[in-house]
């Protein structure tokens, strides 16, 4: 019955789609208005902007009908991330993975490319199976081909009771300052930029036939899950990505309204550590058993305990393992410079309260930028064992407890280092016995924006008034992991430009709540904008926009 109406749900998905493109009589529709029988959900495509496009910057009058087309048909485009939503797409558990990827596979059908495929990968490089990959080419006879990437994962829902609405019922609802916001798992992280992209993708085609761009897509299942399935398509068929100029991807603005593009990557590896009575040889050798037994039995759980707490300091924020900050590669005084850029127009309390925190390890700006674009840490990210039943009692005493990690880590740092330094370190203390997992790992990945690419986005940005950073012409991570190392050289299949970013914005990712906003407000645009804004950004690097110019840094025009 599941698959039966996932299934449902991406046949009716296809169809909306359809109809965004296509009118009754199965003609290009063009810009004129909505197509007959649209939903009406009353979006207002510019909401409450105080901002709006700079129409000095539009050169070429397609933009300004593709334009037309967004705001006409936005109820639509709206109704198409509400039915994504609601396919739900767990890579952790598996529920709807493979629905999912036919549904992302009907998209790029939808979109008119030429060769769409599900991949099955196999086993990937730590192990496991990975997720479907969905690949698609769209040639346009263009002379710029970009590749896009995209995931189609989402996070498990661990608190269902702290949601205001149900996860995958992609409710609209008011939420200050935004009149409307779509309350969904998924719905910044990261499908509400991404079928902001897909839409904006359709209108071209709807209005003018073609795209100004060949698209190579790369659709992965498993980034939740460390891309270990898009590590394995990638090695295995770099030949379907070979010829692309660039790589795109998807993005947002800041709280504050301003943006950046996504350019490089830290790195993260994942690690399950497991202590157990088996291997320890003491404690409850096969299974759990009776907590009245701790009276004269030694148990693994609190053994786990207090190995994990020589791992850290006692407040969690320093890692212990001997070694692990060597080779970190000192912040450069061009990338130190940005921080204390951004740090001058952030307001910590207010990042706080929209991060749902009660506060930052630090009250200063910079030093809350640096750690969170240029730090290391050791996280607990889980830990299970024994009675995981709330409420009640239940005495137990298990035979083995897990947690799991993930180390954030920098140039010149590495995965494999850091997991040989823990095995190292556990030996020292007499815990050889504790086992540890590999989950996987993304390397860290340093790109620039200085490109065509990027000066595509930052025009972008400029067009819709939005004040940036500067162009940098230094390779730098800068930013949350993704799998970009394997667009960027040293030894990687691929060594090309990578740079992400659009307009919209959302917030609570892997949290309650999560959400994605539909009316703009203030400096921050909504859905209409943000498909906008991909529109501008391949018009840019299409050359068909005129020359194209970038402001300087953190100036909108």
């Amino acid at each position: 019955m599941k698959k039966t109406l996932s299934i449902t749900v991406a046949t009716a998905l296809a169809l909306s789609l359809a109809a965004c493109g296509k009118n009754e009589a199965g003609n290009t529709t063009e810009s004129k208005g909505a197509p007959t029988g649209a939903p009406k959900l009353g979006i207002r495509p510019y909401g409450d902007e105080t901002i709006k496009l700079d129409k000095s910057k539009v050169h070429n009058p397609e933009l300004t009908k593709i334009y037309d087309y967004i705001d006409k048909n936005i109820d639509q485009h709206v109704v198409n991330l509400q039915k994504w939503i609601q396919q739900p797409s767990i890579s952790n558990t598996g529920e709807g993975i493979q629905e999912s990827a036919e549904m992302v596979k009907g998209f790029f059908d939808q979109l008119g490319c030429q060769k769409t495929q599900v991949y099955d990968v196999g086993k990937t490089k730590w192990g496991q199976q990975g997720n479907p990959v969905v690949y698609a080419n769209c040639n346009e006879g263009a002379k710029k081909t970009l590749v896009i990437y995209w995931m189609y994962d989402t996070m498990p829902v661990t608190q269902p009771d702290l949601w205001k609405a149900p996860p995958f019922e992609a409710r609209l609802v008011e939420q200050a300052p935004y009149k409307k916001v779509l309350i969904g798992r998924g719905a910044v992280n990261s499908k509400g930029p991404q079928m902001a992209m897909l839409n904006a993708l359709m209108s071209m085609k709807a209005v003018t036939g073609k795209l100004p761009v060949n698209l190579i897509f790369v659709a992965e299942g498993d980034e939740e899950r460390m891309s270990m399935g898009y590590n394995k398509f990638v090695t295995t068929h770099p030949e379907l990505i070979k010829g692309a100029d660039a790589m795109y991807t998807f993005g947002f603005q800041s709280p504050a309204g301003t943006a950046g593009p996504l350019s490089g990557s830290e790195g993260c590896v994942f690690i399950e550590l497991t202590t157990s009575g088996a291997k320890w040889g003491r404690g409850p050798t096969y299974s759990d058993i009776h907590g009245g037994n701790k009276r004269s039995v030694d148990s693994p759980a609190w053994r786990h305990i207090q190995m994990l707490s020589k791992l850290v300091s006692p407040d969690g924020n320093k890692v212990l393992i001997p070694g692990f900050y060597d080779n970190m590669e000192p912040l450069s005084a061009e990338n130190e410079a940005k921080l204390r850029a951004g740090a001058k127009s952030m307001d910590v309390k207010k990042a706080a309260e929209g991060l749902g925190v009660a506060r930052f390890i630090s009250d200063d700006a910079y030093e809350v930028l640096r750690m969170s674009r240029y730090g290391t840490a050791m996280n607990m990210d889980g830990i299970w064992g024994g009675n995981m039943f709330p409420g009640g009692s239940g005495a137990i005493l298990p035979n083995k407890i897990t947690s799991k990690h993930n180390f954030r880590y920098i140039p010149n740092m590495t995965g494999p280092d850091i997991v040989a330094k823990l095995r190292k370190y556990l030996d020292q203390l007499g815990y050889e016995d504790v086992e540890i997992n590999v989950v996987g790992d993304v390397p860290w990945a340093k790109r620039n924006t200085d490109n065509e690419i990027g000066r595509a986005v930052y025009a972008a940005f400029d067009q819709f008034n939005i004040g940036h950073g500067p162009i940098s012409a230094v390779n730098s991570i800068m930013g949350g992991y993704w799998p970009a190392y394997l667009f960027a050289g040293n030894g990687a299949p691929f060594d090309i430009p990578v740079v992400g970013g659009m307009l919209g914005y959302g917030g609570n990712s892997h949290a309650a709540n999560e959400y994605y906003v539909i009316e703009g407000a203030g400096k921050t645009y909504g859905m209409a904008g943000a498909e906008k804004s991909v529109v501008a950004v391949l018009y840019n690097y299409a050359g068909l926009n005129g020359p194209v110019t970038v402001s300087a840094p953190g100036k909108s025009n």
